[in-house]
């Protein structure tokens, strides 16, 4: 993991299905569960979905807050 991945679960939309549109560092934990038990799809956004669901998992979402100020404050 790089830091830059952080920063792309506040910039990454999910590009299809149920919660097409939200950001990866938004999706539900059962969703995150759902895929890891189907498999991750290949590259960045399979990473992306696994790194999400391992702060989720993990109780370290809040490590996305001030990313997500940040993303706010540039608007």
């Amino acid at each position: 993991m790089k830091p830059e991945d952080l920063q792309s679960l506040v910039t990454v939309a999910m590009p299809y299905g149920k919660y097409q549109g939200r950001l990866i560092g938004d999706l539900p934990g059962a969703y995150l569960a759902w895929y890891a038990r189907k498999g991750f799809p290949q590259g960045k956004l399979g990473m992306l979905l696994a790194l999400s669901l391992e702060l989720d998992h993990n109780g370290l979402r809040g490590l996305l807050d001030p990313l997500r100020a940040a993303r706010q404050a540039a608007r």
